[in-house]
């Protein structure tokens, strides 16, 4: 007699895991689509994301593959990054629509800010590294050669660099969604959020140490902008704050308002 009660309780669950195959094959094929789309122009992506470099390298240096299917490949690794990239509001809103079924309405309302937010957050923290950072880093760094150095960077080697740059800045810019996120789950205030601000600077340039190249320049451009976002998120986090607490209160108003229309009359009890 128990079996029954075991396929309805699973039923739902094998529904979910269903729907979640279904987005996550929808999100491989958006960046599959775009992998084949944009494969053709493969050198052609390498070589725009080659120049900041090949911009401060000495006249008559160029960069070099040291392996023999690096030539191929690291266009072609190059081009499958841009789509994943590129993918990212496409996935974000795959991951949107498996779990918004399950949430209040209010949150949906400030969940789905949050995800554009951090979509663009994320491309603004690429576009940062390449057009402030890669400039200053590159050159520094070919201006730092000891003489009788050629700089010649293995391509392979320099697209290792940069997707790793590009992921630190990227993430770090998420800093204002964290904040938002922590104050407006209740894990922590606003205040002691703001108590804490000298232990947010010193995490921050440890966080720039561990992300980024041994050099000074880089650490400290993105050390700093953590810090401003930390403060953006902290600015903003009030409006979410405010917005939260009156959307629980209006769901508490209206199960109030439910519970007095079942409750019977005085004249009846």
């Amino acid at each position: 007699m128990a079996k029954p009660d075991i396929d309805v309780a699973e039923q739902p669950f094998i529904a979910h895991l269903i729907e979640l195959r279904d987005r996550l094959l929808r999100a491989i094929v958006a960046v599959l689509i775009l992998f084949i789309g944009l494969a053709y122009y493969a050198n052609d992506i390498y070589s725009y994301l080659a120049g900041p470099l090949l911009k401060h390298m000495p006249a008559g240096s160029q960069m070099i593959a040291i392996e023999v299917a690096s030539p191929f490949l690291t266009p072609f690794k190059l081009t499958a990054m841009v789509s994943v990239f590129l993918a990212i509001p496409y996935i974000l809103y795959q991951g949107w629509a498996f779990v918004a079924p399950g949430l209040y309405r209010h949150e949906r309302r400030l969940i789905l800010p949050l995800l554009v937010a951090s979509t663009f957050l994320f491309y603004g923290g690429m576009a940062f590294a390449y057009y402030v950072v890669f400039p200053l880093i590159f050159g520094f760094m070919t201006a730092a050669a000891p003489v009788g150095v050629t700089v010649m960077t293995d391509i392979s080697q320099y697209l290792d660099f940069v997707l790793t740059i590009f992921f630190a800045f990227g993430i770090s810019f998420e800093v204002p969604i964290a904040t938002i996120l922590l104050v407006w789950s209740g894990i922590v205030s606003r205040e002691d959020m703001a108590e804490k601000r000298p232990y947010v600077i010193v995490g921050a340039f440890i966080i720039g140490m561990l992300l980024t190249p041994p050099d000074v320049v880089s650490q400290t451009l993105l050390s700093i902008p953590i810090w401003l976002l930390f403060e953006l998120g902290l600015l903003f986090s009030r409006f979410f704050t405010r917005r939260a607490a009156e959307a629980e209160q209006q769901v508490l108003d209206q199960d109030r308002e439910h519970i007095e229309r079942l409750a019977p009359p005085a004249d009846d009890l």
